[in-house]
């Protein structure tokens, strides 16, 4: 049984910095497209980062430069490490995985590309 769970999520002021990990359970994190996304109060879930096998699928323009992400094929997790926060970050972060390809088509960054996603962990920057 696949599962994705989230971890590091919390509350920093603008210009901080949270390392966001997402545990992997029921099959191995090579060769697997791994995405984080992140859905703000009212609006619509939005890719931010993926990564498959080391090589980075891609990051949101809003994001590059300060998010990056990362995978850890020992402990099974994937991570998003977010520096220079800015309050438009707010979010529920997620993670996810497609099991099936790779993260280097059109279609990988968005929602219905994955098929297993994890809880979520609550992001709030403030001013």
């Amino acid at each position: 049984q696949v599962q994705l769970v989230e971890s590091g999520g919390g509350s920093v002021q603008t210009g901080g910095s949270l390392r966001l990990s997402c545990a992997a359970s029921g099959y191995i994190l090579s060769y697997v497209c791994m995405g984080w996304f992140r859905q703000a109060p009212g609006k619509e879930r939005e890719g931010v980062a993926s990564i498959y096998s080391a090589r980075i699928g891609f990051y949101a323009d809003s994001v590059k430069g300060r998010f990056t992400i990362s995978q850890d094929n020992t402990n099974n997790t994937v991570y998003l490490q977010m520096n220079s926060l800015k309050p438009e970050d707010t979010a529920m972060y997620y993670c996810a995985a497609n099991r099936e390809g790779t993260c280097f088509n059109g279609g990988a960054t968005r929602v219905p590309y994955f098929n297993y996603w994890g809880q979520g962990t609550p992001v709030t920057v403030s001013s």
